[in-house]
């Protein structure tokens, strides 16, 4: 199991060589931090593990799209996985290779097609025939040619929580494997569309190699009924999905998640393309939040913090878990707490049930919340969304600044008097 990036010397909690004592009297609560070293770290690992075969590693930006970490990966060789054409814009801002970009999501409208053929984009994962239909329509409207992939719904189940399980038939994502085979004999008849590569994503948050080992089987069966046909597949995209331990899971070792990749596509000459987002970026962040009050009950103790759900929408909509720790030092003794935001909704969770001792003003890390969180975040209850700032050895960098009510209200008019 990895080390967490909070890093406890003698009496001081730090992230990489920076006091987290420092970022708080600079910056307040609530904040996001991530370290460069464990995103670098976090890339590399991945990218060594399929080092003896073509591969192209495509960031997921859903999972965190904040231009100076799109910068990192890309200078390390990242491409990019996008399902909006603001995140194509992001990818672009940020010094990526459009060439390294793959195009997922259902519903992707005109203009956004236009745009990704524009930038020469490595490829569309198609996710259905009408939008076929319309990418050519665009693409020889522009006289140009346009990249694809289909993006075949194997019907596996990824064991994962249902709101992000993708690959079963009843999921609104991709083709079955019998429409794709259609799917592709057709692309092949148009003028417009280049045929480049076979796509699948099964869901996120997977700890279990078998739903991916039984993906990948499923596509080279089908790749190799595509050769039948003459239909030629120069990669095999096998989505993202890969895990991490937020609780007590335990994670898919980079190694044995690409021996089984390539024990399964051995002797092909297709390129492997993935799409990691969570496994490069969760456990690369936290949020430092404080206790504001404590609130006991003859039923709950409550401990509220100026974190809430709008910055960390996980636990609430998913009910998932981000381990809490107390940086502070605490006289009361531990008892059993939910951790709960400032936010009026019942839902406004971080944690429940935890043993913690716990006081006000103590300082609280959320951890792993490098994905999924600033990404997911809202401005509900008129709440400015926080800093990022990423933490490079000794030097701490704003990545982005935390939001002033100027921002929040930006673009709102008040009616004229009548």
């Amino acid at each position: 199991m990895k080390s967490s990036i909070l890093i406890k010397k003698k009496d001081k909690f730090f992230v990489e060589d920076v006091c987290i004592d420092s970022i708080i009297e600079k910056f307040a609560t609530p904040t996001y931090i991530y370290s460069k070293k464990r995103i670098v770290d976090n890339f590399k690992n991945l990218e060594s593990a399929f080092k003896n075969v073509d591969h192209l590693i495509c960031f997921a930006v859903k999972a965190n799209s904040n231009l100076a970490i799109l910068q990192l990966l890309a200078k390390n060789g990242a491409g990019f996985d996008i399902v909006s054409g603001g995140e194509l814009r992001r990818v672009i801002a940020a010094d990526g290779d459009p060439k390294k970009i793959v195009f997922s999501g259902v519903g992707k409208t005109s203009e956004e097609i236009k745009l990704a053929i524009e930038n020469n984009i490595l490829a569309f994962n198609i996710e259905s025939e009408d939008e076929l239909t319309r990418i050519q329509e665009i693409a020889k409207s522009l006289s140009k040619q346009a990249s694809i992939s289909i993006r075949v719904n194997p019907n596996v189940n990824a064991n994962t929580h249902p709101y992000i399980s993708t690959g079963l038939k009843e999921n609104k994502f991709g083709v079955s494997e019998e429409s794709a085979l259609n799917l592709y004999k057709k692309a092949k008849t148009m003028d417009s569309i280049l045929i480049k590569g076979i796509d699948c994503h099964i869901g996120s948050q997977i700890t279990d190699l078998k739903p991916f080992e039984d993906s990948v089987k499923k596509l080279i069966t089908l790749i190799d009924k595509l050769e039948e046909e003459g239909i030629k597949i120069q990669h095999l995209d096998i989505g993202g999905g890969i895990g991490i331990s937020y609780e007590n899971e335990k994670a898919i070792p980079f190694d044995d998640y690409a021996k089984a990749v390539t024990t399964l596509t051995k002797g092909r000459d297709f390129k492997i393309l993935l799409e990691p987002g969570r496994v490069i970026m969760a456990d690369a962040g936290a949020i430092l939040t404080k206790v504001e009050y404590v609130k006991k009950t003859q039923d709950k103790n409550f401990a509220i913090i100026d974190a809430a759900m709008n910055d960390l929408m996980r636990p609430s909509l998913y009910g998932a878990f981000h381990k809490i720790f107390n940086t502070s030092e605490t006289t009361d003794k531990e008892s059993v707490f939910d951790i709960v935001g400032p936010i009026c909704e019942t839902g406004d969770f971080i944690g429940k049930d935890r043993v913690i001792s716990i006081e006000p003003n103590n300082i609280l890390v959320i951890m792993d919340t490098g994905a999924y969180a600033m990404s997911m975040s809202s401005n509900y209850n008129t709440r400015p969304r926080l800093y990022e700032l990423m933490v490079d050895k000794a030097k701490t960098h704003i990545i982005r600044e935390k939001e002033t009510f100027d921002h929040l209200i930006k673009g709102e008019k008040v009616l004229p008097e009548s």
